[in-house]
């Protein structure tokens, strides 16, 4: 029998993405709302990694298992990293990704390729009954496009593009996508970080 960890989301696409990497462990995986858990959590932090830390920590306290949270994100340099911290609440909580996405493309009109960069940027962190901590980053460098391309993704994925792979995120098969994401990066780590104690 694994060990439990809870990971602090409601959002179906992370729970898929973190199971995926996680498949290789004997550990077992839990949404908050497998567990039951709905606590109210302030997300004030100032950083990707003080959120993190802020989901991690109330939701470990209240259940007293290992618990991971991310927060990520994405940053357009052009726009002055918005929309960063604010990425999930950005033009308000229930506001599409559609809306949020075709907001980001018109305030990007006219600038060209090269002023377009952007970045996804994740911070995970894991917190434990001891009360100990522990974070890993990651981020992966791309351009914001001209248009929404490609179904398979969710949030922000179909406007950001890897001039590398010649594709938006969400043109890319699942596995590709884990192997290059922001949250693949940063989960691996953890993945890593959490052998050594486990």
């Amino acid at each position: 029998m694994g060990r439990k960890i809870v990971f602090a989301t409601g959002n179906a696409g992370k729970m898929k993405e973190i199971r995926e990497i996680l498949a290789d462990t004997e550990w077992e995986v839990f949404s908050m709302k497998e567990m039951g858990i709905d606590i109210p959590i302030e997300e004030n932090g100032a950083t990707f990694e003080a959120n993190a830390v802020i989901k991690a920590k109330a939701v470990s306290e209240f259940c007293g298992e290992i618990v991971l949270a991310d927060d990520s994100g994405l940053e357009i340099d052009y726009l002055n990293k918005e929309p960063g911290i604010y990425s999930a609440r950005y033009m308000g909580e229930d506001t599409s990704y559609r809306i949020k996405n075709a907001n980001l493309i018109e305030r990007l009109s006219g600038v060209p390729d090269e002023e377009r960069t952007a970045r996804f940027v994740c911070a995970i962190a894991a917190a434990f009954p001891d009360g100990e901590i522990i974070t890993t980053y990651g981020e992966v460098e791309g351009r914001i496009g001209y248009e929404e391309k490609g179904e398979n993704g969710f949030g922000y994925d179909p406007i950001f593009y890897l001039p590398e792979r010649g594709r938006s995120t969400a043109e890319l098969s699942n596995d590709e996508k884990n192997e290059i994401s922001h949250r693949g990066k940063a989960l691996r780590k953890m993945k890593e970080e959490l052998k050594k104690k486990l």
